[in-house]
């Protein structure tokens, strides 16, 4: 046999080599397969975006550098493990059914129901309109030749608003109830 060579002189030595190059190769395996996890765990853990904001103040997100921008760049490292928005799940008794019938389809509203609802509905608007709270939901304010003249408030606003919505779904409900 050579000096220097890598043959194999018999089966002992090849029985006594070949679990150690395995060892070897799993071992070399295991570590590229280690690095590449590491590598990409450490691409997930943190990113980086750029505040931008401009000589008038307007501020803007980049998720690359800027060349030659005029204003202020301020680098941000984010870490996207800990910016998660948790939502609340809804309980059975927050949500509520929805009438249907055998076949799973909605089930008709009574018109008489439908009529109260209706009515109900009108009623709460009309007793909103008749009757705005001061400072609450009405501001007086001066006109310019004398008198005073009612404001409504941006509340105030919305709450009608819904009222004529509540008025206008009750309305609906009537002519499907009956048909119409």
């Amino acid at each position: 046999m050579k000096s220097g060579s890598r043959a194999i002189p018999n089966a002992v030595s090849a029985a006594r080599i070949a679990p150690r190059r395995k060892e070897e190769a799993m071992r070399r395996t295991t570590i590229l397969l280690g690095a590449a996890l590491a590598m990409g765990a450490g691409m997930a853990a943190a990113q980086t975006l750029y505040k931008l904001i401009d000589k008038n103040g307007k501020v803007t997100y980049s998720e690359s550098a800027p060349k030659d921008f005029p204003g202020e760049v301020i680098r941000i490292e984010v870490d996207p493990n800990r910016n998660t928005a948790t939502l609340p799940k809804l309980k059975e008794a927050d949500v509520p059914p929805r009438p249907v019938d055998r076949a799973g389809a909605p089930r008709a509203i009574d018109a008489a129901a439908a009529r109260e609802k209706l009515e109900a509905a009108k009623k709460a608007l009309a007793d909103a309109q008749e009757n705005p709270r001061d400072g609450e939901d009405v501001t007086w304010v001066g006109n310019k030749g004398g008198g005073v003249r009612a404001v409504q408030s941006d509340t105030y606003k919305s709450r009608l608003e819904s009222l004529e919505r509540a008025v206008k779904l009750a309305e609906e409900d009537v002519r499907r109830a009956e048909g119409r």
